[in-house]
């Protein structure tokens, strides 16, 4: 992922020292463990201990001849360490260093990931909470509904991202876990208390069972748990997206001094962090879909599965956390324009009270289909007409022969649209 992408926390989970680190940390691990076990002098372990140590810059040089990677980071160990070298990696394979160190990264990554999502969420709820009695425009297949709270939208927020921060701490559950276990998983050349004693130092826990690899179902879930918290962020976006649009404008992404819109048309102010956030969840969703071709590999292992693990899961953790930051200051410099909420409102002349008058007029005993065809016909001559739905309503003799006028003026109030929101902000737990 390019530079500018990479934030430094995230960055650092990533980056090729910390991977080095984290293949040291195991290794070491396992030479304690084969001490334990007798297999490793004492004397040999303090020497392996005190003098384990690496060069990147080595390793590449290394690497460009052997074409291992694992190989070349052992060999340049084993410049450092000198005799003692012999008892490192003792009945280990590749595999139990690169996918129990490739899980450490994906817990830690894991972990960043799910503190900005409580970050992003206490955002929310503070607006939520700020906004929880403003009424807005409802809407479904874009068209006008009813009137709802822009509070009651961003309590909708909160309880999706509370729903992704709960599918991600199962996901990290699910990778936790580290393997060494030998060539083909059966532990014909290492004892098991050795990835047993590995696992607890560094973090994971072992493997029920394994072959050569990590089952990759592990990977393909968090992967596709990932791109699920992508997909609500994207929801969110979009959302802003919609409603900063010039002919509705109820709110509008934070516009900095200095910033520009357009290079050709300098009035524009465009929602272009949440048009980005948009776009990149659709890379996240890629990635989830080549994780699931990792699932089924050869036999024991093969190695389809490691190119493309090398690019897509360090690409979509950084995504994610990327995303996961900008929409944060999206949300917390939202520019939120109340007056075009109620402009909008009243957009249709009071039709967005046709449920309302169709509902009192069949408690007043009317039955609903003959309710619904009567006020259909009064909101179709309101919209065709461009008239006031209220005023028609009051005109219609067989309505006002059975509803009072202090009745009719009960349907067109907008207080009904705030009676239930402080139970449902409580029940999101915004209360």
């Amino acid at each position: 992922m390019i530079d500018r992408y990479t934030l430094p926390e995230m960055g650092r989970i990533w980056s090729q020292e910390n991977k080095l680190q984290n293949w040291l940390k195991i290794e070491i691990a396992a030479c304690e463990a084969q001490a334990r076990l007798g297999n490793i002098p004492a004397e040999a372990l303090a020497a392996i201990k005190a003098r384990a140590a690496y060069d990147p810059a080595r390793i590449e040089q290394i690497e460009a001849e052997v074409h291992h990677d694992v190989i070349a980071f052992l060999t340049n160990v084993a410049e450092h360490v000198g005799e003692p070298s012999k008892y490192i990696h003792l009945g280990m394979t590749s595999s139990d260093i690169l996918d129990t160190g490739l899980a450490m990264q994906m817990r830690d990554a894991a972990a960043i990931i799910r503190t900005k999502l409580v970050g992003l969420r206490q955002v929310i709820a503070s607006q939520a909470v700020k906004y929880k009695y403003t009424l807005n425009m409802g809407r479904s297949h874009g068209v006008h509904g009813e009137p709802s709270t822009f509070g009651l939208k961003m309590a909708l927020w909160y309880s999706d991202l509370g729903r992704a921060a709960a599918r991600l701490e199962q996901a990290e559950e699910d990778i936790a876990y580290g393997a060494i276990s030998g060539a083909m998983g059966n532990f014909a050349h290492i004892d098991p208390q050795v990835e047993e004693y590995v696992c607890a130092a560094v973090g994971l826990k072992p493997c029920p069972v394994s072959t050569q690899v990590i089952q990759r179902d592990r990977h393909a879930h968090f992967m596709n748990i990932l791109a699920v918290i992508g997909a609500s962020v994207e929801k969110i976006a979009t959302e802003i997206r919609n409603l900063q649009r010039t002919e509705i404008l109820e709110v509008e992404e934070p516009f900095r001094k200095g910033q520009k819109g357009s290079s050709a048309m300098p009035h524009k102010r465009n929602p272009m962090m949440s048009e980005r956030v948009a776009g990149l969840s659709r890379v996240l969703r890629g990635n989830a879909l080549a994780a699931m071709e990792n699932v089924a590999l050869w036999h024991e292992r093969d190695l389809t599965h490691s190119s493309v693990e090398r690019i897509i899961i360090p690409d979509s953790c950084i995504l994610l956390d990327y995303m996961l930051e900008k929409l944060t200051g999206v949300i917390q410099g939202l520019v939120v324009y109340e007056d075009n909420m109620t402009r909008n409102i009243n957009l249709t002349g009071g039709l967005i009270f046709s449920q309302e008058l169709m509902l009192h007029l069949i408690d007043k005993g009317m039955l609903r289909e003959t309710a619904y065809l009567l006020v259909q016909g009064h909101a179709m001559k309101s919209w065709t007409e461009r008239c006031s739905f209220k005023e028609l309503v009051l005109k219609d003799q067989k309505i006002m022969n059975i509803m009072s006028l202090e009745e009719i003026e009960a349907v067109f109030d907008m207080s009904i649209y705030f009676k239930n929101v402080d139970y449902i902000f409580k029940r999101c737990g915004l209360d």
